[in-house]
């Protein structure tokens, strides 16, 4: 029968090993992104009340999917309205 012995790096490279290997099991969960998001979802995340956010879809600055009585409103969506709206908003000091 053969033995093996460990040693204190052995045992250092494993730590190492195990502590990576966790991370990468944690991580990815709390960084994905939902593609698709319910109304009051949308309300958090750009902080407006319920009915901003009926005048955004009645105007048609905000596009939704409805189903099953549930609106969904894509992520990428709000995103390009938001980067949109940075860019044109005029300037308060005449600069």
């Amino acid at each position: 029968m053969a033995v093996q012995i460990i040693t204190i790096e052995d045992l250092n490279e494993f730590r190492s090993l195990l502590l990576n290997d966790l991370k990468e099991f944690i991580q990815p969960q709390s960084q994905q992104i939902k593609q698709w998001l319910k109304s009051n979802e949308v309300r958090k995340l750009l902080n407006i009340s319920p009915g901003t956010l009926q005048n955004l879809r009645i105007n048609g600055t905000l596009t939704y999917t409805k189903i099953g009585g549930i609106m969904y409103y894509s992520y990428s969506d709000i995103e390009k309205v938001l980067n949109g709206n940075s860019k044109s908003m005029p300037n308060k000091f005449g600069k």
